[in-house]
């Protein structure tokens, strides 16, 4: 266990599970991979793993790139992949980039098909990685709330595990996982031939606020982009064409977290709005996307 998870502090119990996650991961699946955008939430996830296995980080870190990202993103993720150690992957869709797809041209949805979906996919395939670990939170978005810990992709890549519900079922959601439930610390992880890979999902149970406090107790490197110069700042990292800066005077960890305590504005406000549609993001998460 790491030193944070022997203390009593208030985070002890969502770290304590996100270990177990992480070792099931490592004991249950031949060659896994985590996913690493930059960002807060997979900077934090990258910090767990070394925490969880003694200062190492025992599975190669992929990196998208779409051609299309911050300057500050590419120098952060040096710079860090060298001071970490890390065994990078840097995955790219070259031949959608050399015909320049892009969200101006052929709508959000086709773009991050291709320059992400389609660039996980040749890397996965490339490599044979039977996991993925990625970094996402229930409460980032709602088909994120309905995710399961370990979740699997089909040989297509495609996500079976939602369906709408009829009108007489209607409840508070429209939709519901057909995944069955995971109770306590049981967690399937073999889904049968059919799957060409599981998604895994360490801090599923964590919130916006809890990546920051994490942050700022472990003293992590933060992506500059997340601080606020001349009264605006980002909230979520994403591709330049995709995402917009928020108003904001916080530049400091502390600063961030007083903010989001009052804020009530959602955490993707930033991003392009058309593919943030519940509709949208259901059809790009069934066919892959992060």
């Amino acid at each position: 266990m790491s030193a944070w998870t022997k203390s009593n502090g208030p985070m002890k119990d969502l770290i304590s599970k996100t270990e177990y996650i992480l070792k099931e991961v490592r004991s249950r699946f031949k060659n896994p991979a985590v996913l690493w955008s930059t960002g807060k939430d997979s900077t934090c996830m990258l910090h767990l793993i070394r925490s969880t296995f003694f200062g190492e980080i025992p599975f190669p870190v992929i990196h998208l790139d779409t051609g299309r990202k911050f300057p500050e993103i590419y120098e952060f993720r040096d710079t860090l992949a060298n001071e970490w150690n890390l065994n990078l992957i840097i995955g790219k869709n070259g031949e959608a980039m050399k015909r320049g797809v892009s969200p101006e041209r052929d709508g959000h949805f086709f773009c991050c098909t291709a320059l992400k979906t389609e660039a996980l996919k040749q890397v996965l395939r490339k490599h044979g990685f039977d996991a993925l670990i990625l970094s996402i939170r229930r409460d980032e978005h709602y088909m994120r709330n309905i995710e399961r810990y370990f979740s699997p992709r089909d040989k297509e890549f495609k996500w079976h595990i939602v369906r709408p519900k009829t009108r007489g079922e209607m409840g508070d959601a429209p939709f519901e996982s057909l995944q069955s439930v995971e109770l306590w610390n049981l967690y399937q992880t073999d889904f049968g031939e059919e799957c060409s890979h599981v998604r895994v999902h360490p801090i599923l149970h964590w919130t916006e606020l809890d990546v920051w406090r994490y942050t700022k107790r472990e003293n992590l490197p933060v992506n500059p982009l997340y601080f606020a110069r001349n009264g605006l700042r980002y909230r979520s990292l994403g591709c330049r064409c995709c995402t917009s800066p928020i108003k904001s005077a916080s530049s400091s960890i502390d600063e961030i977290i007083q903010e989001l305590e009052i804020t009530k504005t959602p955490e993707r406000a930033g991003r392009a709005q058309d593919k943030e549609r519940e509709f949208t993001m259901r059809r790009l998460r069934s066919l892959g996307y992060m």
